[in-house]
Order: structure tokens, then sequence, then C-alpha cells
């Protein structure tokens, strides 16, 4: 039974994940068949056009495709914060020994690739884009995970999701320290004061979803006015929102006994309506179930839906239309650097960390997870589509010849990775 409640939420985190990645997979595709086809110039201007408001003191007009960027991608970080927040609290990173065998493997995914590209990049003005095969996108990785079905353990997916997350958080960090530019310390300090100010009404034990958004969209505002990429606000917004009931499960049982045997004892009306005791009821219900909830689980539970279906395949649909003609500006050592990195940094760094530390008895990998198996998700790692994307925009966002080299490396090296990692997992003796 306790087996069972631990692993149900995981089952489903990854069932949605990988339809996810199905339909982030679709989004891409469309993506390049219309950047490539007679409605090119439409599918382009489409995310030029300028949405917002201006008044004498206060400008917020932004293109369509910024307002995914910014806008739309810092409830994705938010989501992100909230399941990083978790998995420190009570899931797979809340003790030192769970959290050793994921946590050394998403060092070695981050550290190893930007290693090597460093030592492949030669142009001084792509310097600055090494933080793109940092990631792993875990949308597309889950994907292929689901497709192989039971030839790969529930462990194994456990893992990928847990180190994709770390690695998620090492990309937050750079995008924080590297990729922010012309810093004003005066709205970036109101803003954190607000951040403080959240966080101690949380502490205080006083949640609400209003004040949330409220204080989100001021705090998104001055981050995005203040030079810090606005994304990084919905982060630290994660951490505000509790994890704890403010009532026991058996508390909440008893009351709900006491409410179900009072609408049974209940007068009914005869027309479609409640009567006023069975509203009260109904109410005391309401109340009872928001305290028994877990803020930030339900939070999360809301909004995973419409990031996994709505968010990431947007922003795939809006960011992956690359014009592949061979008259297109394009930086070709950028390209099989970012692909190397992704294909062979990934799939070194992680897997020879982890057999370093298995071998010297750091970590205690699941009995059920093979060498071959380490191996394929290593390279499964080397996907890096969502947050390789929105680094890379960032790292070029004054050089489309950089970006759409940046993104053809993408692709290509997710898609080598993606093989590569399918085929060793899909035939593991």
């Amino acid at each position: 039974m306790v087996k069972k409640i631990i692993l149900t939420p995981i089952q489903k985190f990854v069932k949605i994940e990988s339809s996810s990645g199905i339909l982030l997979l679709l989004a891409t595709i469309l993506a390049l068949v219309l950047a490539n086809s007679p409605f090119s110039e439409s599918y382009q201007s489409l995310w030029d056009y300028k949405i917002g408001f201006v008044t004498e003191d206060f400008k917020l007009n932004k293109p369509l495709l910024l307002w995914i960027n910014d806008g739309l991608m810092a409830i994705f970080f938010l989501l992100i914060g909230l399941e990083i927040k978790r998995e420190f609290l009570i899931g797979e990173l809340n003790s030192l020994k769970k959290v050793a065998f994921p946590l050394l493997g998403a060092l070695g995914g981050i550290i190893i690739p930007v290693l090597f590209y460093f030592i492949l990049n030669d142009n001084p003005e792509t310097t600055k884009g090494w933080g793109i095969p940092m990631a792993t996108d875990i949308a597309f990785s889950l994907a292929l995970l689901k497709v192989l079905g039971n030839r790969v353990p529930l462990s194994l997916k456990v893992f990928l999701t847990a180190f994709a997350i770390v690695d998620d958080l090492g990309a937050v960090l750079v995008i924080a320290l590297f990729y922010s530019s012309n810093i004003q310390l005066m709205l970036l300090g109101i803003a954190l004061l607000l951040l403080v100010a959240l966080y101690l009404i949380s502490y205080l034990g006083y949640y609400s979803n209003f004040i949330l958004i409220f204080l989100g969209v001021i705090i998104w505002t001055l981050f995005l006015k203040s030079g810090i990429h606005p994304t990084l606000a919905g982060i630290l917004l994660a951490f505000s929102v509790p994890i704890r009931q403010k009532i026991t499960t058996p508390e909440f049982v008893d009351n709900l006994v006491e409410i179900t045997n009072n609408i049974k004892k209940a007068s009914v009306s005869k027309k479609p309506i409640l009567l006023k005791g069975q509203i009260s009821e109904i109410d005391d219900l309401g109340e009872w179930t928001d305290k028994y909830q877990s803020p930030l689980q339900n939070l999360e539970h809301k909004l995973h839906n419409w990031v996994a279906y709505l968010i990431i395949p947007l922003f795939a649909f809006a960011n992956s239309g690359v014009v592949l003609s061979s008259g297109l500006d394009l930086e070709t050592a950028l390209i099989v650097n970012i692909g190397i990195c992704l294909v062979l940094g990934k799939s070194i760094g992680i897997s020879l960390i982890i057999f370093i530390a298995k071998k010297i008895k750091l970590i205690e990998v699941p009995s059920d997870i093979s060498n071959q198996q380490i191996i394929g998700v290593s390279f499964l790692a080397g996907i890096g589509f969502t947050m390789a994307i929105f680094i890379a925009s960032l790292a070029f966002a004054d050089s489309p010849k950089y970006i759409d080299s940046a993104k053809i490396g993408i692709l290509i090296g997710s898609i080598i990775a993606a093989i590569i990692g399918y085929l060793i997992l899909r035939f593991k003796k």
C-alpha cells in the first residue's frame, strides 16, 4: 500500500511528461515545416507582432515571441521550482543517500558538456553559448522511455527525472548569474523585498493563490525591468508556496464522514437545487478540503497539464522554426560543437562519473538498473531541447545567425542522442 502511494504520483508524472514529449515533437515538426513553406513569412511575422501597452511613465510592449519566452516560460519555471522544492523536501532528493545518485550524474552531465564546448569552440563571438548543452529535456526523454515500456524499470525513470530536475536547477543558476545584464539594483531590491514578504506570509501559515498571482505579476515585471531574466521570478515564487497540510488525514476523514452523514440525514429537495443545510455542508467540505490539501502539491497539479500540453509545445512551435535553405548564413562550427556536446559530452559525463562513484561506493545504484541502461539514459540526457533553445535565445539575443545555428545544432544533437539512447535501451542484453 505504501509503495503504491509513493509510486503512483511518479507514474502519473511520467505519463504526463511522456505525452507532452510527443506533442512537443509534433509542434517542432510543424514549426520546421511552416518555416520552410510558402507560409514562412506569415509564421515569422506572427512572432514579431507586438502586444502590450505604453504610457508616459511605463512601457511594456513586447513581440509575441518574447511574451512566450519571458512570460509563459515563467510559469514553466514556477512549475520547475515547485518540483524542485517537493523533491528536496519529501521526494527522491530528500536525503544525501537519495540525492547522491542523480546529483553526481547531473554534475557530470553539466560539467563535461561545458568543458567540451570550451575545448571545441574557436570563435570568441560564440563563447557565451557554453550554457546551451547543460540541461536535459525531461518531456522528450521520458517520452522515449515510455515507448520502451516494460524494457526499462520505473527506478530508471525516477533517476532520469531526478537528474533532469537537478540539471534544470543548474541551468536556472547559470541564467541568473551569466545571462542577465544591465541590472537595475533598485528595482531588483524592491522585487526581493516583495519576495521576502511573500516568504514571511507563507512562514506564518497563511497562503493564498490570489496573493501569489498578484505579487507574482509585480515581481515578474520588476525582474524584467531590472535586467534579471524574468523567468527566474517563477523559480523564486515557487519557494514561497508551502508544502505543509493544515490538518492530518485522520482529522479530514472524521470530518468527511460527519459531513457525509449530515447530508444523508438532510431533507432532499425535489427541485434540482440544494437546501440551505446541504449548502452549508458543502461549504464546510470545501473548507476542510482546502485545509487538507498541500498548497504546493495542489498548485503543481493544476499547472502540470497547462505547462505540459500548452506552454512547452507553444514554446517549441514559436522557437523551432529555422529556415533550412542552402543560402542560410550559419556558423557550422557552432552547430557541430553543440551537437558533439549533447551527444558525447552528456553521455560521457553522466555515465563516467556514475561508474566511478559506484566503483568507490559513493553511491548505491538500484539493483534493477544495469550499466547498459545507465549508458542508454546518459545518451537520452543529450536531448536538450527546451532549456537549450531557451538559453541559446538568451546567449545570442543580438545575433540571429548564431541563434539559428544553435537551434540546428540542438535539433541534430538531440535527434542523434535520442536514437543512440533508444537503441541501447531497446536492445539491452
